[in-house]
């Protein structure tokens, strides 16, 4: 079973999903399955999402829903918890964590505003697991205005991203940008149609090897001349 037929079968609470968002999941969650993996999904919706992730992620998954609204605290169930709060409160999403220990996962599904979304990527993503993944959904929004979006409006998360692209490969840039925390602890970033996914993982500095013909241990060998 994949997750998307997992979806088309569901006959639990509603869970309401762009289709092309599952061979996004499975690309990047399906590592944590039958693992004691913990999951943050901020925007609880009618509660099948948390339900989908319950029965993609197995036995030892726990799941965190995250809402402003107090009447989805009915979709806690086994392996499931709701905390209801405002997602750009970073004490409140400082707590959530504290409570359950860093997320492997964040799914930003919340109000998708720019600026409740830029606020809960600058506390979650911190105490995201070093090797976790933070995938932030629905970034069409960025550029509507009454989302507080707009065409390269410089505040938008689209916008931010692509200056966390330059931090992500600051190591190149000679000089032009300090390595940052975002540096040192991103291994990538990718972008599909309203989709962005961060992937965490300790980095260092980079290097190169060649191999082949002429090669000795990864370096260029001096070729030999006739007196040698």
């Amino acid at each position: 079973m994949t997750l998307w037929s997992d979806f088309l079968s569901n006959r639990k609470r509603v869970a309401h999903k762009w289709t092309h968002y599952f061979p996004v999941y499975e690309r990047h969650f399906g590592r944590y399955a039958n693992t004691d993996v913990v999951l943050f999904e901020i925007g609880c919706g009618q509660g099948g999402s948390l339900q989908m992730w319950k029965q993609y992620l197995g036995p030892y998954a726990r799941i965190v829903g995250i809402d402003n609204r107090p009447e989805c605290a009915a979709y806690a169930e086994h392996q499931i918890e709701i905390r209801i709060g405002d997602q750009a409160d970073s004490a409140f999403l400082d707590g959530v964590c504290d409570e359950f220990g860093s997320p492997d996962i964040v799914i930003d599904d919340g109000s998708h505003i720019m600026e409740h979304v830029n606020a809960s990527f600058t506390t979650l993503y911190p105490r995201l697991e070093r090797r976790g993944v933070y995938l932030v959904e629905d970034m069409q929004t960025a550029y509507w205005p009454n989302y507080g979006g707009g065409l390269r409006r410089p505040d938008t998360f689209v916008e931010r991203c692509k200056g966390l692209v330059d931090e992500l490969n600051a190591r190149s840039s000679r000089g032009a940008l300090p390595p940052t925390e975002f540096t040192r602890t991103t291994l990538s970033m990718h972008f599909y149609a309203n989709v962005v996914v961060f992937e965490k993982g300790r980095t260092g500095p980079l290097a190169s090897m060649k191999t082949g013909k002429g090669t000795r241990n990864g370096k260029l060998r001096k070729p030999k001349t006739k007196a040698e």
